[in-house]
């Protein structure tokens, strides 16, 4: 069959965007309860959700949907299921440090359609349609040409909290000896944008979730970007620990890093 890309599509840039919209709105004014240790959720996380819901639903009552604040995935028509972090880089936002996004993916039967992330602080809206590229603001986006580590601004991913002799402490030290420079940012759907943007050249985590990656893995990978697990096999969407980096070589190099 036939996907109508172009609709998805449409659906999801409109989706963030009201999201991003109720973001802004809610910025300064929200008060905060705890989710976990330093995991923190607020009253406009639960507003774009909804808004965000509300617009996908509309367009396409029958698809599946799955969302960080429920954590309940419903099954869809014909096996569409939209992902959503309504607020990705949530202890960013709390502190008004202007890090945080929308995410939006689409996937069928296990399979990226469509992923869109919406940064709202910078109006930044990065997006891919399986086969057909990926774009911020409608500029073609593409990987850098680095190959090697040591040229490499890197990011990762760390879980809230992290003891001192944990294998991402490790991993971090390591990589941060041969790399140009490492950051931790606070948000995984920015991070696997700006490896597709070239403004990273790239990015690890061994401890996201599926709403996290949903519509980054999509957009890296229509920029040109290599991606797999940790282990050099093809990227999962519901346990995502991997590797994101914008040559076949530099992917190479901090794949050896991090298993030996």
């Amino acid at each position: 069959m036939t996907e109508p890309l172009d609709a998805f599509l449409e659906t999801a840039l409109g989706a963030a965007r009201r999201g991003g919209a109720v973001l802004l709105d809610w910025a300064g004014r929200f008060a905060v309860r705890e989710k976990g240790p330093a995991d923190l959720v607020t009253e406009a996380d639960l507003a774009s959700q909804e808004a965000v819901r509300a617009a996908i639903l509309a367009a396409f009552p029958d698809h599946g949907f799955l969302a960080e604040e429920n954590g309940a995935s419903t099954t869809g028509r014909d096996g569409y299921r939209w992902i959503v972090d309504p607020l990705d880089g949530t202890t960013n936002y709390v502190h008004g440090l202007p890090q945080f996004a929308v995410s939006i993916g689409l996937e069928r039967h296990g399979t990226p359609l469509v992923g869109c992330v919406y940064d709202p602080s910078a109006d930044e809206c990065f997006y891919a349609a399986a086969g057909r590229g990926a774009f911020v603001n409608e500029r073609r986006l593409k990987v850098s040409d680095v190959t090697s580590l040591s040229q490499a601004l890197v990011a990762v991913s760390f879980p809230p909290r992290v003891q001192r002799d944990n294998v991402n402490i490790v991993d971090f030290l390591n990589i941060m000896e041969r790399a140009q420079a490492v950051r931790r940012m606070g948000s995984s759907a920015l991070n696997l944008c700006y490896v597709a943007a070239g403004r990273l050249d790239a990015y690890w985590a061994r401890d996201t979730k599926v709403w996290d990656v949903a519509a980054g893995y999509l957009i890296v990978q229509e920029a040109g970007g290599r991606l797999t697990d940790l282990a050099g096999g093809p990227p999962s969407l519901e346990a995502p620990k991997f590797i994101a980096a914008a040559t076949t070589t530099l992917h190479a190099e901090l794949l050896a890093m991090l298993t030996r």
